[in-house]
């Protein structure tokens, strides 16, 4: 069998699994790719000419794809905790089932720079708030040389992931990490805070397929409406920000109810693949008002 015909043949086995996508991977064709590539040792960035089409596969080589994809499709893993790597924006990440499969589409407008023209260009000190595997903090370390990172999060299982990361991109010296239920260890103040935050509404959170609730829960869910953590946020941040900081915040399919719980904030949507209503920016001059109400 050729490389071509095993990656068709496991896609449509996933299809025909009904699995769910959307941790790393949007369509059967693309995490069909990625098992067997990573499978085989070959590099995911792999240039599917006719000679890699057509690149004879040993009966020991489908057999090692066919062992992984079964357990692809019966333990109903994201796929990523199968590979222990993830990747966003062309950086690779290490994950397990510690934190969450990063996904976050603040990775994009990081390294777009659609929100360096509402930074200060002093800016030195970034928090990456919900930290996870530490991979938004990293990003931001690798677009802006300049500053230093503080990753929080209330998972020590999830900073020991992050910590991993740090030290495989060589960011010891400038990302560190602390154990904090939101805002409480942000010592100091920050020029931009990122915060991909747990927002999923609680009648979401019912209907996640397998795939998601295999990650922790902690990293999703938001309450009835998902802006538990993100009323909290809105309330302590502009006490931690400089005069001319900014939050980037992540909602993800939660627009009609953070615009329900807070109609009266003037907010910045930022454009990403997946539209134009999931990613957002607020100064700290928008949210001092807000942080007066109780």
């Amino acid at each position: 069998m050729t490389l071509s015909k095993l990656i068709q043949q496991v896609a449509e086995q996933l299809r025909h699994a009904d699995v769910a996508f959307g941790q790393g991977t949007t369509t059967a064709e693309d995490e069909a790719a990625w098992l067997v590539l990573w499978k085989l040792g070959w590099p995911l960035d792999t240039d599917f000419n006719e000679a890699a089409h057509n690149a004879e596969l040993t009966p020991a080589q489908i057999a090692q794809v066919q062992a992984l994809i079964a357990q692809r499709i019966e333990r109903r893993q994201p796929a990523a905790y199968l590979t222990q790597e993830a990747w966003l924006q062309g950086v690779s990440f290490y994950i397990d089932e510690r934190a969450i499969v990063p996904r976050s589409l603040i990775a994009e407008v990081l390294a777009e720079g659609s929100i360096d023209p509402w930074l200060d260009p002093q800016s030195r000190r970034v928090l990456d708030l919900c930290t996870g595997n530490g991979s938004l903090g990293i990003l931001a370390a690798l677009a802006y040389p300049q500053v230093s990172v503080l990753g929080l999060d209330l998972s020590k299982d999830a900073l020991d992931v992050a910590q991993i990361n740090i030290e495989r991109h060589g960011l010891a010296g400038r990302m560190t990490l602390a154990e904090s239920d939101g805002l409480q260890q942000a010592d100091g103040l920050f020029d931009l805070i990122l915060c991909n935050p747990p927002y999923v509404n609680t009648h979401s959170m019912a209907a996640l397929p397998p795939e998601f609730k295999a990650e922790p829960a902690l990293a999703l869910a938001g309450g009835m409406d998902g802006m538990d953590f993100v009323r909290q946020l809105l309330r302590d941040a502009p006490a931690h920000m400089s005069e001319h900081a900014v939050l980037v915040l992540e909602i993800g399919h939660e627009r009609d109810h953070f615009e329900a719980a807070f109609p009266q904030l003037d907010v910045v949507w930022l454009s990403t693949s997946a539209g134009d209503d999931q990613v957002l920016l607020l100064t700290r001059q928008a949210m001092a008002p807000s942080a007066q109400k109780p």
